[in-house]
């Protein structure tokens, strides 16, 4: 596993886009992390294998803290660039964080457009319906709405009622239409 984690992390750090990593690639990451501390507690401090261990650890709690910051950086950018980063290389666990900040930053964008027609619609909204109901033009996996409850997985020609905030989000990247109810 640290060969995989290390070419990861190589392979991060010489490209400019976010690189794809396997979906359980975090899952088995965290098992390999709980099987080292595991041997670690049952191996003598002072014994070589220890010291192998130890330092093993260490490299592998900087070489992971260094890919995550990297995926991140990444991946916030492209998001603050209005970049769609659905299907580009992200763990479902990263997609799942992706759509957390576009609910940030989808307000600033619409604050700009509004600005540069010449009127502030979207800040002076006060109240906008709580959900719309979306038709999915492509298969989504789960999602965790505003409202902090699950939504999906979804399949082409589903149905949802979702929060507005991320039925917007869906339609902005064309994976959904609003359905007029």
């Amino acid at each position: 596993m640290y060969d995989l984690l290390y070419k990861a992390w190589k392979k991060e750090r010489e490209n400019v886009d976010v690189q794809t990593l396997p979906q359980d690639f975090y899952a088995k990451l965290a098992d390999y992390v709980k099987r080292i501390k595991k041997e670690r507690r049952m191996l003598d401090e002072k014994t070589a294998k220890a010291r192998l261990m130890q330092r093993e650890f260490v490299n592998v709690r900087k070489t992971v803290s260094e890919l995550v910051q990297l995926r991140y950086e990444k991946t916030l950018q492209n998001t603050l660039k209005e970049k769609t980063m659905r299907g580009v290389g992200l763990t479902s666990e990263e997609e799942k964080l992706v759509e957390g900040v576009s609910l940030l930053v989808e307000p600033y964008h619409l604050l700009a457009k509004d600005i540069l027609k010449g009127h502030l619609s979207h800040v002076k909204r006060k109240e906008q319906p709580k959900k719309k109901l979306v038709r999915l033009l492509q298969e989504v996996p789960a999602i965790v709405g505003s409202d902090m409850k699950t939504y999906g997985p979804f399949k082409p020609e589903n149905i949802a009622t979702l929060p507005s905030e991320n039925a917007r989000i869906l339609i902005r990247q064309s994976v959904a239409v609003e359905v007029e109810a």
